[in-house]
């Protein structure tokens, strides 16, 4: 079995409020639910309306799966509308 953690710094360029950084941080966990079926929890930054730090995991049975479903992460964070990709990290255990 193999665990994967994905941490992911983003910028909310746009967001002058917590209320419109929720408003964009929370749609983009949900498609990243919905579409990869991984968990997900806002793990830093949570008083900055500019910043996110996002945790992703996911447990599968090889890592070229979890590394594989991480890069399309990645590149789903890079074209989503008012959020700008600063830096991401993975683990796999």
């Amino acid at each position: 079995m193999t665990v994967g953690v994905l941490r992911m710094e983003l910028a909310l360029l746009e967001a002058r409020t917590l209320k419109e950084k929720r408003s964009v941080v929370r749609s983009f966990v949900e498609r990243l639910r919905n579409r990869f079926n991984v968990a997900v929890t806002e793990v830093g930054h949570t008083d900055s309306p500019k910043r996110c730090q996002l945790g992703i995991t996911t447990v599968n049975t090889e890592s070229r799966a979890v590394h594989s479903l991480f890069d399309k992460i990645v590149d789903l964070s890079r074209v989503t509308g008012g959020l700008t990709l600063l830096d991401y990290e993975r683990e796999i255990f």
